[in-house]
């Protein structure tokens, strides 16, 4: 593992070569902030996360004042340049063990053109390249996305086992957890009108009415709502939480309480769009059996696991790559390996210069003779 590099080399991508090093003047790209194995990471790149992140932190809470919303993304910040390292070399890895994606980038893209009423894959990449994003880049970002998915569900989620016996040990040493009043847990898809067009809203309508059709026929509600809800919990799976009486609005408590566990209400028109809410469980009053917590204790127990286990895994990646940090940024999941002590290009001395090899002969290095 290399340990020293010279600091001209971490200061710009340029074209056609770094200036630092005495050789013609270039133009510059981009600044280098981060190498993982052959991959770069820049200072844009950390940027656009930042702001992304700002603007998830916007979506996940619409109710937050300006100043909550710094402090919950100052929280975050502090490991957006690690979540970068993380993400690159997790897409190194699935293309070293040759995962292929390829067809569910294309339905992914399929989606996001059914849930925006885009008539062709042609509109949408002309749409995208409109939005200041361009296509390729789009449907890269798609590819890497799944690409770490299939790692973290392959290498890591594969290897964790649970039992029957860990299940019936929470639930014994827990109890007092699921003594509860009648409660729902409800999740949502919702299509939004705001600004919308009079005349479009007959389209919404329908996707609308399309999407509770695909509900009934057996598809799944969660995958249904992170592809195709316009709302805040799209991410995550339409899930708005578990609700006991007084909590909803009368008419919203009235349907969902009369419902039982994966019931769905009808297309529920609001002043702002179309809602179709989803009883994902219905527990009545008192001690809950534990069939009735199973699942909730298994999502639970995998969860708590797979933190742990995934960070160990990221870890052990960047003990087997090269993973190096411009001084001035910080990789808050740095292992031993990563660490990289920079020193200065040094000049040659008289005596180094005196002992280079001669020139090239005047037929091989020469133009005319010169």
């Amino acid at each position: 593992m290399l340990k020293k590099i010279v600091t001209c080399a971490w200061i710009l991508l340029v074209v056609p070569a770094l200036s630092c090093l005495g050789q013609t003047k270039s133009v510059v790209l981009e600044e280098v902030i981060a190498r993982v194995n052959n991959e770069v990471i820049t200072r844009s790149d950390l940027a656009r996360a930042r702001s992304q992140l700002q603007s998830e932190a916007q979506q996940d809470c619409p109710k937050c004042t300006a100043k909550e919303i710094d402090e919950k993304v100052a929280s975050e910040d502090k490991n957006v340049l690690r979540d970068l390292i993380d993400n690159s070399l997790l897409v190194q890895r699935a293309k070293d063990m040759a995962v292929n994606v390829e067809t569910e980038v294309v339905k992914r893209l399929d989606d996001i053109r059914v849930q925006n009423n885009i008539p062709s894959m042609e509109e949408l990449e002309q749409q995208i390249d409109k939005s200041g994003v361009s296509f390729e880049d789009f449907k890269s970002n798609i590819r890497n996305q799944l690409l770490q998915q299939e790692v973290i569900r392959h290498e890591v989620g594969s290897k964790l086992i649970l039992d029957h016996a860990q299940v019936q040990k929470y639930y014994d040493e827990h109890k007092q957890e699921f003594v509860r009043p009648e409660q729902v847990i409800v999740r949502e898809i919702f299509v939004s009108t705001e600004g919308k067009q009079e005349t479009e809203i007959p389209a919404l309508r329908k996707k609308a009415d399309d999407l509770l059709q695909r509900v009934k026929n057996g598809e799944d509600f969660g995958e249904l709502a992170k592809h195709f809800s316009d709302g805040s919990t799209a991410k995550q799976g339409g899930d708005l939480g578990r609700f006991q009486h007084g909590q909803l609005a009368p008419n919203i408590e009235q349907m969902v309480f009369a419902l039982q566990r994966n019931q769905t209400t009808d297309v529920i028109p609001t002043k702002t769009g179309f809602d179709i809410l989803q009883v994902q469980e219905h527990y009545a009053a008192g001690q809950q059996p534990e069939d009735k917590v199973e699942n909730e204790i298994t999502d639970k127990l995998y969860n708590d696991q797979l933190r742990p286990a995934l960070r160990d895994y990221l870890e052990t990646l960047r003990e087997d790559s090269y993973v190096s940090v411009k001084p001035g940024y910080t990789d808050s999941a740095a292992v031993p390996s990563s660490t990289i002590d920079e020193v200065p290009p040094t000049p040659d001395s008289d005596d180094k210069k005196k002992k280079k090899q001669p020139a090239l002969p005047r037929s091989a290095g020469s133009k005319n003779g010169e």
